[in-house]
């Protein structure tokens, strides 16, 4: 009897050392997202390897904030090629959107008052990259207001960019000869 007590004790004795070390892991774990969350919503860059999602992702997001939505796209676009689940993905899309929207309506006008090819391209990418991130994630409702919102402001026949057939030359003979 007193050998199955002793054995019993040890047993208990061992499951409470493995739980205050289970306990210790968990609370330094729970302190480094602390840590990360406190930086995203300062607006730093990550610093933790352990969170290379979130620190590519603040990255382009500084990118964007800071103006360089060129730049900007192509880390999100970088970070799209990472093997991502299905609702980042559709964030890293929403954001492409975003950095291209403002890209298009911060481009300048033609001297007639058209938007030059460059924002038309824009815009219709941005239009692509909403509808994407919606296919990925129905629920998105931020890319369906931004959709809506971008398909108000912009002006009526925008499809993206086409070329023009008319004049063009195929082996020396102009379009539209026999």
């Amino acid at each position: 009897m007193g050998i199955r007590i002793k054995g019993l004790n040890l047993l208990f004795g061992l499951l409470a050392v493995a739980g205050l070390a289970g306990s210790i892991y968990e609370g330094s774990a729970l302190l480094q997202r602390h840590d990360v969350n406190r930086q995203i919503k300062a607006g730093e860059l990550v610093r933790s390897d352990a969170y290379m999602f979130e620190q590519k992702f603040m990255a382009a997001y500084k990118l964007g904030e800071s103006g360089d939505h060129k730049h900007a796209v192509q880390s999100y676009s970088q970070l799209l090629e990472t093997g991502l689940a299905q609702p980042q993905q559709a964030l890293v899309q929403y954001n492409i959107g975003n950095n291209l929207l403002q890209s298009g309506l911060m481009r300048r006008l033609n001297d007639d008052g058209s938007l030059k090819d460059e924002a038309k391209y824009d815009l219709s990418q941005a239009r692509i990259a909403y509808e994407q991130a919606l296919r990925l994630d129905p629920g998105f409702r931020q890319a369906k207001f931004n959709l809506s919102l971008m398909l108000l402001v912009q002006p009526n026949g925008i499809d993206g960019l086409k070329k023009e057939q008319e004049g063009m030359e195929l082996s020396n003979i102009p379009v539209g000869l026999p």
